[in-house]
């Protein structure tokens, strides 16, 4: 591929790394230090580099195009990362072997030798598509009181069922219930920050819900992971322990899954090097057995759907660390699944959310795709990080549509919000440009016409840094409003960044307005 690549950022380059990286059927990491299958060197810096990268490096993950990081980056932070998988070990600016596993010494040298020659020095900026226009559009700022401790609010959810909004600090653990007037009503805490939660009402019209308490933020291998049951009509929430000792739960979906009339519940544990799928089906006397779908880290998120349309519930799952990826989860009707993976992504990519929706309605449910996670080893703006929407030709056969950049998107939501019959999305940034392009932290894409969105910055960047959202009618008016959560410090990628937003705000509301 020519180094230019990403000064174009049209579609048709983009689906050629796509294709190129895709291509590469990954058997994933216990394959690492297998040696390299006796590459004769040519003694040429760039003929050898690539083909020891393209025979080492696409082992456990899809091949990183040479142009998608800096000289420096690879030099400094991604190569040392990478290379003690592949038997080397960074010393003072150079690397030693401690024995024979992986690469050689002078087969490890051509590599590093091939970055340095063949990275560019920077990364240009990308160009969107089109321009945004900096309005609230038919949004408006509704905010709670400021608390007087700082911000560390890692999940905000609206519940359906009562409109009230739940929130989990990152560092106090504290799970926080608010009214319908943005009052504190309730509080608990729980064993470990709580990042995503699911919603139940049950038979006598109550409310509960799980909540992935996720032990350890950083991805480290410690598995002290909870998912925890809340009886939220308690006046004390009590929380109880659903599942223990899982690897970083950050999701949990409910179906029934073996079809025995009981609720079953999968959980995406994310983990560092270790983590898994998991399925904890309901017996008839209301205990819980686990069963392993994955035992592959990096799980980001997982929707249900009948997929083949047999009848039975399946999964797809968006692996979001090493070897990036959405996976679909086939349900082979006696208790286990069947995958097939859909579609590969480089590890720079730090894939963070997805949906699938009939875009252009032909009865097809297509793929709304972001990435943007930017604090691995690679803590640069990367022109490739945003928004995509990929057309499904049939079979879940993938085909990239359309693609706006954005820095560091963390999250997205979808709805119709200005009940014009079209779907709509609001982006969330956690690392966005927050030094000279802060906007881009939130962006609402009203579509126009099919895989087609004008895109507007909502001016909110000034209350706080958003790293959870979530879609909802809060004040009942059977519109669907937005919550923002605020992560408002730490995860800095920037030096010399000035925090200029609210510190004390916990999260926001975008309350719609538009007019139906």
């Amino acid at each position: 591929m020519k180094r230019n690549i990403f000064h174009t950022l049209t579609s048709s380059l983009y689906l050629l790394i796509i294709a190129l990286t895709g291509s590469v059927l990954l058997t994933g990491c216990k394959n690492r230090g297998g040696g390299n299958n006796k590459y004769a060197l040519t003694g040429d810096t760039v003929v050898d580099g690539k083909n020891l990268v393209q025979i080492n490096c696409t082992k456990c993950h899809a091949l990183v195009p040479v142009n998608a990081l800096t000289k420096d980056v690879w030099k400094y932070h991604t190569l040392p990362a990478m290379g003690k998988y592949l038997g080397m070990t960074a010393y003072l600016g150079g690397y030693f072997k401690r024995d024979t596993s992986g690469l050689t010494l002078l087969e490890w040298q051509n590599i590093v030798a091939y970055y340095q020659k063949m990275a560019p020095g920077s990364l240009p900026a990308a160009k969107p598509p089109v321009g945004a226009v900096n309005s609230m559009a038919g949004f408006n700022v509704i905010e709670p009181k400021a608390q007087p401790n700082v911000a560390y609010t890692i999940m905000a959810a609206i519940n359906p069922y009562n409109h009230k909004i739940y929130t989990s600090d990152g560092v106090s653990n504290l799970l926080q219930e608010w009214d319908s007037k943005l009052k504190l009503s309730k509080s608990v805490v729980l064993p470990s920050p709580a990042v995503h939660a699911s919603f139940v009402k049950n038979e006598e019209g109550g409310t509960s819900g799980q909540f992935a308490a996720i032990g350890q933020l950083d991805p480290v291998d410690f598995p002290n992971g909870k998912v925890m049951s809340v009886n939220l009509d308690d006046d004390k929430l009590k929380p109880a322990v659903f599942a223990s000792e899982l690897a970083r739960p950050v999701q949990t979906l409910q179906g029934d899954f073996n079809k025995d009339g009981l609720i079953d519940w999968v959980v995406c544990g994310q983990g560092g090097s270790k983590g898994g799928v998991y399925l904890f089906k309901q017996n008839p006397d209301h205990s819980v057995t686990q069963v392993n779908i994955s035992d592959k880290a990096g799980a980001v998120k997982a929707v249900s759907g009948d997929f083949n349309k047999d009848g039975w519930p399946d999964l797809m799952v968006l692996f979001g660390r090493g070897d990036e990826g959405l996976v679909m989860f086939l349900n082979d009707q006696h208790g286990g699944f069947t995958q097939k993976r859909l579609l590969s992504f480089p590890p720079v990519y730090g894939s963070t959310d997805f949906e699938l929706a009939d875009i252009d309605h032909d009865g097809n449910p297509d793929l709304i795709y972001s990435c943007g996670y930017n604090y691995n080893d690679s803590r640069i703006l990367k022109p490739y990080h945003g928004l995509y929407l990929y057309k499904n030709t049939g079979d879940f056969n993938f085909k990239q549509q359309w693609f706006y950049p954005i820095n560091g998107c963390t999250k997205f939501v979808t709805a119709d919000f200005n009940a014009d019959g079209k779907l709509d999305i609001v982006t969330t940034a956690f690392f966005a440009d927050l030094r000279d392009n802060p906007a881009e932290s939130c962006i609402y894409f009203e579509q126009d016409k099919s895989f087609s969105f004008k895109p507007y910055t909502l001016p909110v960047s000034k209350y706080g840094r958003w790293k959870s959202m979530d879609v909802g009618d809060i004040n009942n008016d059977g519109k669907p409003d937005v919550v923002l959560g605020n992560f408002s410090t730490g995860y800095n990628l920037q030096p010399g960044l000035k925090q200029t937003w609210d510190k004390k705000l916990p999260f926001i509301i975008l309350q719609n307005n538009f007019k139906k």
